[in-house]
């Protein structure tokens, strides 16, 4: 949708037009996007000011004239879902491979894939398995939903030490427990420091909830 608009008089025409001269002569260049139904994107760039109620109403409205008399016509030549893929269609097929044979079908220096490639004609891209990757985040969002309780056992980061206390552990963003210097070992620990430093990974269980926050017992240094 465009916009031609006076501004000393106020007087304005919204130009409903799909080419693209409007955005270039006009004060607005307006997209509507939407179904039969209504409206499911919009955009805007302007050059004026601002624009009144009354503009952004009469654009809406001729708008989805535009829309319903395009679709009307794209149901004109396709009335209904076609039962199958034209065959000028591009083609995707994903499937999984153990990730342990990805080098066979790469083969040395590209060998194998390239010659795939050359012999069908088709493109064909390998990932390695994100599925590792979309466990760690599903874990990750469930420890910050998940409402602690004593026996939970977490994998998370020391982030503090403190050498005659204890250490503090992350195991969610934003939420840390922490370990006393007596639960780091079945043996006696002089200093946290001979055990953990900042940043280490490790295997923690919940032995207590009080006010003062969570203990944990560490269960396992993890790197």
């Amino acid at each position: 949708m465009g916009l031609i608009k006076n501004q000393e008089t106020g007087e304005f025409r919204v130009m409903t037009d799909i080419q693209g001269l409007e955005d270039f002569l006009g004060d607005m260049d307006f997209k509507v996007a939407g179904t039969t139904k209504g409206i499911t994107a919009i955009q805007m760039d302007i050059k004026i000011k601002g624009i009144s109620e009354e503009i952004m109403h009469t654009a809406i409205e001729q708008a989805n004239e535009g829309r319903q008399f395009i679709l009307n016509k794209m149901l004109e030549c396709v009335p209904e879902v076609s039962p199958e893929l034209s065959k000028y269609a591009p083609r995707i097929i994903f499937f999984q491979i153990d990730p342990e044979k990805i080098g066979d079908v790469v083969g040395k220096q590209g060998k194998v894939i390239n010659s795939i490639i050359a012999e069908t004609g088709t493109k064909i891209d390998i990932e390695d398995d994100g599925s590792e990757a979309a466990l760690k985040a599903k874990a990750i969002v469930e420890s910050i939903v998940h409402d602690p309780e004593v026996g939970d056992m977490f994998i998370g980061r020391v982030v503090r030490i403190r050498s005659e206390i204890g250490a503090w552990v992350e195991f969610a963003p934003g939420k840390d427990g922490m370990i006393h210097i007596s639960k780091l070992s079945d043996k006696r620990v002089e200093k946290v420091d001979d055990v953990l430093s900042i940043g280490d990974t490790v295997k923690v269980k919940i032995i207590k909830i009080g006010e003062k926050g969570i203990d944990f017992k560490l269960l396992e240094k993890l790197d």
